[in-house]
């Protein structure tokens, strides 16, 4: 009895230590977030489709927007808005399928035609030679979107899915189109055809992305409903 005796008083000590130690306990997000920045924000930088070829925008985009896909911690082409993308054998066109039941901050549900309209109104940084390689944006259906090139193209997701350009985050087709007809309505000058409408908005009303109203998971995407 005497020998086991040591080896007893350690398991003792063991289970002792075990009780000490706190559980941790997994709460649910609640209460309010103040984010500061050490920037003066810029109306631009709200907007995707002017994203300049600098980091500071994307601070704002993460926040506020998503992409099909973006840079993630552990993954630097995280699908996000998409599921998932295939490229065709002859490398001349990519096809992203989306995730389904997201929907934008307005109610709006996201579709193929929002992918389409965000990167045909892009203009922010390495527009023109993006553009010049691209042949077309197909709607596929409500859900597949299809990227064609006039040639091969294997740095497509380099540009699209990174921060290189801001042309892969996604804002609602409808809500701009309407927002830009009620600007043009009360006279507003708008040479860009949309220009500065969700820099305008931003304060109301942020039109990106939401699974539950207004949240955002911890790792960055719109939750699906």
């Amino acid at each position: 009895m005497t020998r086991h005796l040591p080896s007893m008083m350690t398991l003792a000590l063991a289970v002792i230590l075990l009780l000490l130690v706190p559980a941790v306990v997994t709460a649910a997000p609640e209460g309010e977030l103040t984010w500061a920045v050490h920037v003066s924000l810029a109306p631009s930088w709200f907007d995707p489709a002017e994203t300049t070829g600098i980091i500071t925008p994307f601070m704002f985009l993460y926040a506020l927007h998503d992409a099909l896909v973006k840079p993630m911690p552990g993954n630097p082409m995280a699908p996000s808005l998409a599921e998932s993308w295939t490229v065709s054998p002859d490398g001349l066109s990519y096809e992203f399928a989306l995730r389904k039941g997201v929907r934008f901050h307005n109610g709006d549900p996201l579709t193929a035609e929002d992918v389409k309209f965000s990167m045909e109104r892009y203009r922010g940084a390495a527009s023109g030679p993006f553009k010049a390689r691209i042949a077309g944006v197909d709607v596929v259906d409500p859900y597949r979107v299809r990227f064609r090139f006039k040639r091969p193209w294997p740095d497509f997701m380099t540009f699209y899915g990174t921060m290189a350009t801001g042309a892969g985050w996604v804002v609602p087709k409808k809500y701009v189109e309407r927002e830009v007809r009620l600007l043009h309505s009360r006279g507003g000058a708008d040479p860009g055809g949309q220009r500065d409408v969700l820099a305008q908005d931003a304060e109301r009303e942020a039109p990106g992305l939401q699974g539950d109203p207004g949240r955002i998971d911890a790792a960055g995407h719109a939750q699906a409903r």
